[in-house]
């Protein structure tokens, strides 16, 4: 774990969560690193859980059914599409991706917050839903990276390689949408500034408002103890 990820846990807000949980959607093209970022995050901020999403592509060699994705046939997606389970969906390079409606729900209404990671196309359409969520567009700081990070990562055909390079520049351009954007040119630096994110996001005083109100009756509560004496006299 990054110094400087171990320092933002340390500095981490000790408060009550709010009544409702924040979604964070957290995009990037495909390689820009928002996974990793990602998982440097879950492990240091607390009160805060990833949603698995849905897709209909093959797993990669070292993803697990359940922790990366909910891996399902085009007819099982299809009739959860139907029948309304999504919070949004998308064909995205081929392959179609859902993000289930219950997990968010359930887990933001015990006032957890919840991470998801989308492609752009998932986060557009998050942000025309009228809840509760802060956008963060993960930046790689060039081409080449871009490149080199998918062929690093060695998941994907010649094909398929072309198609996710020859789409990121129109990806790119969907920056201004967001709330942040954060150049991922150093995982440590990059994680750390989600983590910064997620905290400053927490203390805004409309998701403070339940503590706040709590605080100041217990002030009211306490002013009335001390004048009660006072009119007894």
């Amino acid at each position: 774990m990054s110094s400087k990820v171990k320092e933002l846990q340390l500095a981490g807000p000790v408060n009550h969560a709010p009544s409702r949980g924040t979604l964070f959607v957290v995009s990037s093209p495909s390689g820009g690193g928002k996974g990793t970022i990602i998982r440097h995050v879950l492990d240091v901020v607390d009160n805060l859980s990833y949603s698995v999403s849905f897709t209909t592509r093959a797993p990669r060699q070292t993803e697990v059914d359940g922790r990366e994705y909910f891996f399902v046939n085009r007819e099982t997606f299809d009739e959860m599409v139907g029948a309304g389970e999504f919070l949004e969906w998308a064909c995205v390079h081929g392959n179609f991706y859902g993000t289930s409606k219950k997990q968010i729900m359930d887990e933001t209404a015990t006032g957890a917050d919840i991470i998801l990671e989308v492609d752009v196309q998932g986060a557009a359409s998050v942000r025309q839903l009228l809840m509760d969520s802060v956008s963060i567009f993960i930046l790689p700081p060039s081409y080449e990276v871009l490149r080199q990070r998918l062929i690093a990562r060695g998941t994907d055909s010649p094909q398929e390689l072309e198609v996710r390079l020859r789409n990121a520049p129109e990806e790119l351009e969907q920056y201004s949408a967001f709330d942040y954007v954060i150049l991922n040119d150093e995982v440590d630096r990059a994680s750390a500034q989600l983590a910064s994110i997620i905290y400053a996001e927490r203390a805004r005083c409309m998701r403070q408002e339940p503590l706040v109100r709590e605080v100041i009756n217990k002030f009211k509560s306490n002013q009335l103890q001390i004048d009660r004496p006072k009119e007894q006299r």
